[in-house]
C-alpha cells in the first residue's frame, strides 16, 4: 500500500431523518446543512398537495395527482408515504438506495408516520432527529411570521403540534432549536459521529487486513 494513495475506506450512506412541528426550523436547518455538505443531497419526496410559489417541480418535490401517489405506494416505490394535513407524501424508493450504495448520504424532511416506516424498513440506516420548539408561544409566533398559511391553517397546525411533539422518545437524537446557528452545528456533530460508524464502515475489514499485513 502505497502511503502517497491511501486506502480510502468505503462507506455505506446514511438517511438522516429531520421531523418537528411545522415552524419549529427543520426546512432552515436542512438547508443549511446541504449547503455546507457536498456528501448530502435532499430526498425529494412526491406529493398531493398543491405547488406553492417558488417551488419547483423535482427539486422541492414530485407533484402528482392522488391517483399516481396511490398506484406508487402500491407498486411498493416509496419507502415511506403519509397522509398530512389532508394531503399524501412519500419517497421514491429507487433514487434514495443508489445514493446508500454509492456511500451518499440522503437528508430527509419528514413526519414521525413516516419515520416510523423508515424504521421498520431500514433501521440500519437509519439516523433520526427531533426539532422541537423553545416554546409553544414561539412555534406559534413563526408559523405567523412565514404568512405562508391562512389564521385558519396556522391553528390547525398548532392544534396538531402537541401530538406530532409526543412522538420524540421514537427518535435517536433531540434537538430544541433556541438558535438556528446552534442547531445546525449540533446536527452536523450527529452527521460527523454518525458517519464514523462501525457498522457503517463496508471497507473497514480491508482497510485493517493491509494494515496488518503492512
Amino acid at each position: 500500500m502505497n502511503d502517497t494513495d491511501p486506502f480510502r475506506i468505503s462507506r455505506r450512506g446514511l438517511m438522516l431523518v429531520l421531523s418537528s412541528p411545522s415552524g419549529a426550523g427543520k426546512t432552515t436547518i436542512a438547508r443549511e446543512i446541504l449547503s455546507r455538505d457536498d456528501n448530502l443531497r435532499m430526498s425529494v419526496s412526491a406529493t398531493t398537495r398543491p405547488k406553492r410559489p417558488g417551488e419547483v417541480e423535482g427539486h422541492d418535490y414530485f407533484f402528482v395527482k392522488e391517483e399516481a401517489f396511490r398506484l406508487m405506494a402500491n407498486r411498493r416505490e416509496l419507502l415511506e408515504h403519509a397522509t398530512v394535513f389532508g394531503n399524501l407524501y412519500g419517497t421514491p424508493r429507487a433514487p434514495v438506495e443508489e445514493s446508500l450504495a454509492v456511500g451518499q448520504d440522503v437528508l430527509f424532511d419528514i413526519d414521525w408516520q413516516g419515520t416510523q416506516q423508515l424504521r421498520e424498513s431500514a433501521r440500519e440506516d437509519l439516523v433520526s432527529v427531533f426539532i422541537l420548539p423553545p416554546t409553544t408561544r414561539e412555534l406559534e409566533r413563526r408559523l405567523e411570521s412565514r404568512a405562508l398559511d391562512s389564521a385558519e391553517v396556522v391553528a390547525q397546525r398548532m392544534s396538531e403540534a402537541a401530538d406530532e411533539m409526543s412522538h420524540y422518545p421514537e427518535y435517536d437524537y433531540i434537538i430544541v432549536n433556541h438558535d438556528i446557528a446552534a442547531s445546525v452545528a449540533q446536527v452536523e456533530a450527529i452527521l460527523t459521529a454518525e458517519r464514523l460508524r462501525r457498522e457503517r464502515q463496508v471497507g473497514l475489514g480491508d482497510f485493517v487486513r493491509g494494515l496488518r499485513e503492512g
